[in-house]
């Protein structure tokens, strides 16, 4: 069969066909041979001239061949490509850029949009030429960006379909460049667990840092898109945080991350007495009931104040509600709320991908990238094991709120 005789539109149904098919056996090879044909014939458009034709529109000549870092995958399996080189400039195949799951093509776009701006690192110059991508025009990045930024912008402004009973909340610093310099801005994450048990990812934002101001827009606009039926934070001790959940959430209890507070609570105590006083407050945790709870701490409050570890007595009577309102909910629940485990795992997981960009060109290159992290991760929830068992949730949903009128004490 003649190269010459077989047009671009022909090529693309025979590929679409082959994509389709069952029969990998016959297939593959011909799938490989079309797509490397598909894109003989880009290179030829791009330079304006066949291989060897003598062309006065000549733009620019072939040199070889590479292959791809990335395969073209396929119901018939990995495809063996052979990418065009060009001595001058780059050719890229657009369509394994579009193949490439959500969260790289995010990843991609971040990186790419730094180095077309001129704004990019060493770094990043790096991960360019890693990838393949020198030489990408501005309009391939703006158009795969703009297809990213659409998604991500649905995902964060959808309405919510409460209630969600448990709500969890943290923050990881990132670095953004803003008028030619480069400065920290905080990342928030808020995640909940609805009537069914799932976890599901409520939403995001980027502020400078955690001021009130911030937190407060923040749960304002999670409360303005339907959350609703908060029961129980789970947060780090961060003062602002914690003036914006009593303005907005004034009837959910909030729960203090065990783990940060007993390294808050040891700081008070002499560096040889950390493990055991460690020990002394696990024995909290383990208590079968509130009320045993409660009386475990008097007893740990006592023997601090023999010890005159002064500090340390005024800070366990000043959080002992907050460290134990999760008992408050069924005790199959415990394990998980009383900690802000669950969502510094997925702070690591943004970010791990975050860590990759070090310094973003701007604010809507973070949450583009964080938000495909986030929405990988929310689908991987809503289609996997549930958190809270289903019958647990529906049970807590009869139950009366319990409320301390204020989700914090102030001082």
């Amino acid at each position: 069969m003649a190269e010459e005789s077989i047009t671009r539109d022909s090529l693309s149904a025979i590929l679409k066909l082959v994509k389709s098919s069952e029969d990998t056996d016959v297939l593959k090879e011909t799938c490989e041979w079309a797509v490397n044909q598909l894109m003989k014939l880009d290179v030829e458009a791009q330079i304006g001239a066949k291989k060897h034709e003598r062309s006065e529109e000549r733009a620019g000549y072939r040199n070889g061949y590479r292959c791809p870092k990335t395969p073209l995958e396929t119901r018939l399996g990995a495809l063996n490509l052979a990418i065009p080189k060009l001595r001058k400039g780059t050719y890229y195949p657009e369509f394994l850029l579009e193949r490439q799951q959500p969260t790289e093509q995010a990843l991609i776009g971040v990186i790419l949009q730094a180095y077309v701006n001129g704004v990019s690192t060493r770094k990043m110059s790096h991960l360019v030429k890693e990838l393949g991508l020198v030489g990408i025009d501005k309009s391939k990045v703006s158009r795969l960006n703009q297809q990213l930024d659409g998604r991500v912008n649905a995902f964060r402004t959808r309405r919510l379909d409460g209630p969600y009973s448990y709500v969890y909340l943290d923050g990881t610093q990132v670095k953004v460049r803003e008028d030619d310099r480069v400065v920290p801005a905080t990342l928030v994450i808020a995640f909940g667990i609805n009537r069914e048990g799932y976890r599901e990812i409520l939403g995001f934002a980027l502020g400078a840092s955690e001021t009130k101001a911030f937190w407060l827009e923040f749960l304002r606009s999670l409360k303005h898109r339907g959350l609703k039926g908060v029961r129980m934070v789970a947060s780090d001790a961060h003062e602002g945080l914690k003036q914006a959940l009593n303005a907005v959430f004034e009837d959910a209890l909030w729960n203090r991350c065990r783990t940060h507070f007993a390294s808050n609570l040891v700081s008070y105590v002499p560096a040889s007495r950390e493990d055991e006083v460690r020990q002394r407050l696990n024995l909290v945790y383990e208590q079968p009931s509130l009320e045993e709870a409660h009386r475990e701490v008097s007893e740990l409050v006592e023997w601090f104040e023999e010890k005159r570890w002064d500090t340390a007595v005024e800070r366990l009577v000043e959080a002992r509600d907050d460290i134990l309102a999760h008992m408050h909910f069924p005790k199959d629940h415990w394990k998980r709320l009383r900690t802000t485990n669950p969502i510094e795992r997925l702070n690591r997981e943004v970010k791990r991908r975050t860590d990759t960009v070090g310094i973003f060109p701007d604010r809507n290159a973070v949450l583009r990238l964080a938000g495909m992290v986030l929405i990988e991760e929310h689908e991987k929830w809503i289609s996997g094991k549930r958190y809270f068992s289903k019958e647990s949730m529906q049970e807590l949903l009869k139950q009366p709120a319990k409320s301390s009128g204020k989700v914090v004490e102030m001082g």
